[in-house]
């Protein structure tokens, strides 16, 4: 499959983002593959519950019916492994995650709570609604070593980029400054349902609305932008390139504290506590009762209005 680095080769199921690596958009989250030769490789992420037949379709187009090597997680939110427990009962593989993850992936832990009070559109309203339960797949998930190696893949480290959740961590491949962002960083604005149906462009920090520490999402946007990416792919929006990437990015850095972090919210003046066992404390909701009810109403209200107009 052709690729350029200017722009992605979209097909109609799947997209190439660079040599030996393909992404697939499962509604409003993206995974991806690497290949390791014409029959191996590892799957990044699992997207939406309900996903497992697309993702399975998309590798038998491009590897067969060779299953994984393993699957590797960004992190553990629902949108990324809604599909991970029908993967496992088609695919005898393992699972990689960094290890202040495993709490959310072996069922010690929920997440701390999505904030619907931080704006930007029908996505953070709706985030009342999004699941923050852990799901439990035992033994079948392996703690990352914690030297950078990713298993299988020799040409890729693992960063760790936590904020968005405690053991988040970002894909890198040096040898052409490819990063799998997750989501430390997103290249459509997710707190809006619209940017997220046009899958407009614009590199924005973690979704607002799942992010329970500034300060280290922050760090770890830093972090990323010091490795001065060329090809950027993240859990949400299209793959970025080049000099439309750095501009981005150097513009998120620069304005972080006005653009990425909300004006109000939950976890702005103090951030959720965790450790390895999961969630220590979380600052008590802004959102009283009355404004709660007000939100999920409006919530229903402009959810409706919008799948009327794209319909």
């Amino acid at each position: 499959m052709k690729n350029s680095n200017a722009n992605a080769t979209y097909k109609p199921n799947y997209f190439e983002v660079a040599q030996g690596v393909w992404g697939l958009k499962t509604v409003f989250v993206n995974i991806y593959m690497i290949g390791i030769n014409k029959n191996d490789w590892v799957l990044v992420d699992a997207g939406l519950k309900g996903s497992a037949n697309k993702i399975k379709e998309m590798a038998a187009d491009i590897f067969g019916n060779n299953p994984p090597k393993a699957i590797i997680l960004t992190h553990g939110h629902f949108d990324h492994v809604g599909s991970l427990e029908a993967l496992l009962d088609l695919w005898n593989v393992p699972v990689f995650a960094h290890s202040l993850e495993m709490p959310y992936l072996t069922g010690m832990s929920s997440y701390p709570p999505p904030d619907p009070s931080v704006g930007g559109g029908l996505m953070s309203l709706l985030s009342v609604f999004y699941p923050k339960e852990p799901i439990n797949i035992g033994e079948r998930v392996h703690a990352l070593e914690k030297d950078s190696n990713i298993p299988f893949l020799p040409d890729w480290n693992y960063i760790n980029t936590p904020g968005h959740t405690p053991g988040h961590i970002s894909l890198y491949r040096k040898k052409d400054r490819l990063l799998i962002a997750g989501d430390a960083f997103v290249t459509t604005k997710q707190e809006s349902a619209f940017s997220v149906a046009k899958q407009q462009k614009i590199i924005s920090g973690p979704p607002k609305y799942f992010t329970p520490n500034w300060i280290a999402a922050k760090a770890s946007v830093i972090k990323l932008h010091n490795l001065n990416p060329a090809i950027a792919a993240t859990g949400h929006g299209k793959p970025m390139y080049g000099k439309e990437l750095s501009k981005g990015l150097n513009k998120l850095v620069e304005n972080f504290d006005k653009v990425a972090i909300p004006a109000y919210g939950r976890y702005v003046d103090k951030p959720a506590k965790t450790n390895k066992k999961g969630v220590l404390y979380v600052p008590p909701s802004r959102v009283s009762p009355t404004l709660l009810a007000s939100i999920i109403a409006i919530a229903g209200v402009i959810t409706f209005a919008f799948v009327r107009k794209f319909k």
